[in-house]
């Protein structure tokens, strides 16, 4: 219980251990409070001389053996109020840094970048990245591929996904190959989404908002990789809207 209390304040789960016990058992040399700690012999020296640091152990020698000793509970308040002034004085610290980091920033040009996401929470946690950051005013665009395999999986993901959608209020235009027309899905489309099919094969499952794509490889666990990059998302519009030309609803 004390343990517990003691790690909300800052302390490791070993430090909390190896304090209580020493509030317990006095003054004392290492073997009794592994004992009574429960804490590894080989951690102990690095958590005691840790507890020494923070000023909640100290240590006597007696007839040449070192006995540690817990220093009073009431300790605990100075280091407290130690942390809060180093945390005062790390928020000044920032502040004044802070201009000069949002400079340097500006030299370093447009942010370009790559994650890999694995299974189905996965992708919901890409295609949240996908979204954030976009506002009413952004449209996004989409390719999907209907693949009767898999398409019991992505149908529920895709449900999913619009729950993030109507949070963010944005439109959304999508492309589909015509085999996706009688599913169960488009039946489903909300009304921010507008569909469009084409009789050939779409380039694959990508999702477009902004600056970011995210391509879907869907199988037995699906792979998304979403592509922080303005650039290829330009490049992915830029054929979205040569297909939507010819595509029909």
């Amino acid at each position: 219980m004390y343990e517990a209390k003691l790690q909300q304040l800052g302390l490791t789960e070993g430090e909390a251990k190896v304090y209580v016990a020493l509030l317990s058992i006095g003054s004392s040399t290492v073997g009794p409070i592994v004992k009574k700690s429960g804490v590894a012999y080989s951690n102990i020296y690095e958590i005691l001389n840790r507890l020494i640091g923070k000023g909640f152990v100290s240590f006597i020698f007696k007839e040449k053996t070192k006995y540690f000793q817990a220093e009073e509970p009431t300790r605990i308040r100075e280091y407290l109020n130690k942390q809060e002034e180093d945390l005062h004085r790390s928020r000044q610290t920032f502040e004044k840094v802070l201009p000069e980091l949002e400079k340097l920033k500006a030299f370093v040009g447009e942010k370009e970048e790559a994650g890999v996401f694995m299974g189905e929470k996965g992708l919901l946690t890409a295609f949240e990245r996908l979204m954030k950051g976009s506002t009413k005013k952004d449209q996004g665009l989409f390719f999907y591929v209907h693949d009767p395999k898999n398409y019991e999986k992505a149908e529920k993901f895709y449900m999913k996904s619009w729950l993030l959608i109507k949070r963010f209020g944005n439109m959304w235009k999508g492309i589909s190959n015509d085999e996706l027309r009688k599913t169960n899905l488009v039946k489903q489309y909300p009304a921010f989404i507008k569909q469009r099919y084409v009789p050939f094969p779409v380039p694959g499952n990508i999702d477009i908002m902004n600056d970011k794509v995210l391509l879907t490889v869907w199988r037995d666990r699906p792979i998304g990789i979403l592509i922080h990059s303005q650039e290829a998302a330009d490049s992915f519009k830029q054929y979205f809207d040569s297909v939507w030309t010819l595509a029909k609803p």
